[in-house]
């Protein structure tokens, strides 16, 4: 029996539309906090603040995008979420003081979190059921390429030119996607009365879709273990002199991250999300505890492979968990359920482990977050994985 196709038109444009916005928001986000201290004296605390406010206006556009997507539309949604997104980016042009880039920044996470939960729901509702490991494998790819390609380019345009080219940039690629909307077919699914009249009740039910909440809950500790690396990675590369090594600690990652979806996609389809999850916490763990130990620059990069495997093949498979055990008419608050869990992590992570490093040192930091990451492993059985085979099981008889 042939497989269904996967490699549609609309799944490829979809994807191509979310790697061009994740792009964008990489352009700007390693760059912004060197714009806010150097041109609208910022201190430190305050550029970090407008880095991060961005995290926030996202999760709330999460939040409410998830309920309100079927009503509006998903199509809609997505030119919404887009043209806010592009909008948002020439303000900057305007920028004058720091009140008004802080609003900016919360304004454009808001449009990104729009566009960003629509583009995953669409992928979601295109790719068929059979291969939906392997497609959320193949559309979270887009993520990874652009999380290695946007922060290179924008820091080599910031070092060679300027912000306004970083911006100008960024509107091109923004006003590209918003056409290649215009070429997507999207599933709709329509909604009965009662249906509609039960979102219009103020209820966490309509906010979050409960199915996704344990594999979500496991998503805040990965976060959270995943943001001591993306917010102190270059400091830690400092203090241990391999700064010029640390360059490349997130090509490797990626390369790593890129290489391995399709595989664990495919495999999560035919075996099952146990075969594949257990493996990808233990390499999540290995690779922050051989970071921790890092004391030659092949022993940094040899982390960002192990991290690349782990957290990268995590995102993408436990996104496709949280579609599967939900119901399809509700793939919008599956999809924004579970981001809003992993941004959250990712979100509060420095925050907290800001005071953690001052007690363990960074060494120390990365052997904890390595425990948190080993103990996601009897969480992620007691919340998801005994159930799995349960879950496998009714799919197959669905289909």
């Amino acid at each position: 029996m042939d497989k269904p196709k996967l490699w549609t038109k609309d799944f490829l444009i979809d994807t191509i539309i979310n790697f061009i916005m994740c792009l964008a928001f990489y352009l700007l986000m390693v760059t912004v906090t060197t714009y806010a201290m150097d041109n609208l004296q910022a201190l430190p605390s305050e550029a970090g603040l407008a880095s991060g406010i961005f995290i926030i206006g996202t999760l709330i556009a999460r939040v409410f995008t998830g309920r309100a997507i079927d009503q509006v539309g998903r199509k809609k949604t997505l030119i919404i979420g887009v043209l806010l997104f592009l909008v948002i980016t020439l303000l900057y042009f305007g920028i004058s003081n720091l009140m008004f880039f802080i609003v900016i920044r919360f304004l454009h996470g808001i449009g990104y979190g729009i566009a960003a939960t629509a583009t995953g729901t669409i992928a979601a509702s295109i790719i068929p059921d059979e291969r939906r490991g392997e497609g959320i494998g193949y559309y979270a790819m887009s993520i990874a390429l652009a999380s290695a390609i946007g922060p290179f380019l924008g820091m080599f345009i910031n070092q060679h030119g300027s912000f306004n080219i970083i911006l100008s940039l960024a509107v091109i690629l923004l006003s590209i996607s918003l056409i290649a909307i215009f070429f997507l077919k999207v599933p709709e699914v329509e909604l009965t009365k009662e249906y509609l009249a039960k979102l219009k009740e103020f209820t966490l039910n309509n906010f979050f879709e409960a199915k996704a909440i344990p594999i979500s809950i496991i998503s805040v500790f990965i976060g959270l273990s995943y943001s001591s690396i993306l917010s102190f990675i270059a400091s830690y590369a400092r203090e241990i002199n391999l700064v010029d090594t640390g360059k490349f600690f997130f090509t490797v990652y990626a390369a790593a991250t890129l290489v391995s979806r399709p595989l664990s996609g495919r495999l999560l389809d035919l075996k099952g999300e146990n075969f594949v999850m257990y493996p990808t916490f233990l390499s999540f763990a290995i690779g922050l505890a051989i970071l921790s130990q890092a004391y030659q620059g092949e022993v940094l990069l040899l982390a960002g492979v192990f991290v690349g495997l782990g957290y990268g093949t995590f995102m993408s498979s436990a996104q496709a968990i949280a579609i599967k055990v939900s119901p399809r008419h509700r793939l919008g608050l599956a999809t924004s359920t579970f981001f809003i869990f992993l941004d959250g992590g990712i979100g509060i992570g420095p925050f907290i482990l800001g005071f953690l490093i001052p007690i363990t040192g960074f060494r120390g930091l990365y052997i904890c977050m390595a425990i948190v990451v080993f103990f996601c492993v009897s969480l992620y059985y007691f919340m998801h994985g005994r159930k799995a085979v349960e879950y496998r099981g009714q799919l197959v008889a669905e289909s």
